[in-house]
């Protein structure tokens, strides 16, 4: 009997799906691409050929073409894409910034308040159904727009998105690979001691809370998380910070900035909507809240986001300017340390 161990929802937050297959000792020889159509349940031939011509099917550490045939005691190990869509999306008439397309991808600067795709609770006004009224409308009715990655609703910047199955499995590969390169910008409470360092620890869901993501430090829980951070300006009470991810779990930088002591400004699911850190008078606090009414949403920008081209192999970069709530908030804060004796009574 083969060792079959479903690995879901990697590093992608369950965008994709990792299979290790171990062979029986007395299987015979067998085309791969058969052998895993038989033993995985919904899965097309046609998605197991991509994900061997794409390089996301190995055997015993090693990439192999569908026509390999394997032999006992072989170690598979398969990526797969794992659709988000469990019922249609509708396409709407919504508008979005497209900063490049060609036949195989999009990348978006998606706006702070656009889910990305449809849920339970947002069936519609999606990034997704934006994308189906898009290509409807300039008849290419064919591309089935798919997600290679997620950035949360209230999280503005940098979105790729496949045109394409096979798009999107061989870039599917080089995020569970960690080969992808992202920074974001995020205003957090506190004046970050060190100007630059790596925060480490697992992250899984908060067993109390949910909605939350949680660290466990000790590593008992969770998958491995890497967030690597470097101080842009300081405020004295937020600082400004870039965050290189390694990793890319769900809330990530959210849970690793909270936990280091410096949650997001105005992250009301982490605790950066109270006034953390600052006076008691009452100017700083309606100057808060004041800035909490231009920024309604965590302080976080998806700035930059670098990948190899899935069919041309070009190493591309795609870099955004701050939104406009995020820059008109650093403004006041600037404003502030300026002109901090005008907020003390």
């Amino acid at each position: 009997m083969d060792e079959f161990i479903p690995e879901v929802g990697e590093e992608t937050d369950e965008l994709y799906e990792h299979y290790r297959i171990v062979v029986d000792p007395k299987q015979s020889l067998l085309r791969i691409d058969k052998f895993l159509f038989n033993r995985l349940e919904h899965v097309s031939r046609n998605k197991i050929q991509n994900a061997a011509k794409a390089g996301n099917i190995l055997v015993n550490e090693a990439p192999v073409k569908p026509n390999y045939k394997i032999k006992p005691a072989d170690i598979i190990s398969i990526l797969l894409p794992n659709p988000v869509r469990d019922f249609e999306v509708l396409p709407e008439n919504i508008p979005f910034e497209i900063i490049f397309e060609d036949d195989d991808l999009v990348v978006v600067n998606k706006e702070a308040g656009m889910v990305v795709h449809p849920g339970h609770g947002n069936y519609t006004g999606t990034l997704l159904n934006a994308l189906g009224w898009y290509f409807r409308e300039r008849g290419e009715d064919e591309v089935v727009p798919s997600l290679v990655h997620r950035i949360d609703k209230d999280t503005s910047g940098v979105l790729l998105i496949a045109k394409s199955e096979m798009a999107q499995t061989k870039l599917g590969k080089q995020f569970f690979d960690h080969t992808i390169d992202r920074k974001y910008v995020a205003l957090v409470w506190g004046d970050v001691k060190e100007s630059e360092g790596t925060i480490t620890g697992n992250i899984a869901r908060n067993p109390k809370d949910r909605l939350q993501m949680f660290v466990f430090p000790e590593g008992d829980q969770g998958k491995h998380a890497v967030t690597h951070y470097k101080v842009i300006e300081r405020f004295g009470y937020v600082t400004l910070v870039e965050c290189t991810l390694e990793t890319g779990r769900t809330h990530q930088i959210r849970a690793h900035m909270r936990f280091m002591g410096h949650p997001l400004f105005n992250d009301a699911r982490y605790g950066g909507d109270q006034i953390l850190k600052g006076t008691t008078f009452n100017k700083y606090r309606q100057f808060i809240q004041n800035c909490y009414k231009i920024l309604p949403r965590q302080a976080l920008h998806a700035q930059s986001l670098g990948f190899v081209h899935p069919g041309t192999k070009e190493k591309l970069f795609f870099e955004t300017l701050l939104p406009p709530d995020m820059q008109q908030a650093l403004e006041k804060w600037r404003h502030y340390v300026r002109h901090r004796e005008l907020f003390e009574d």
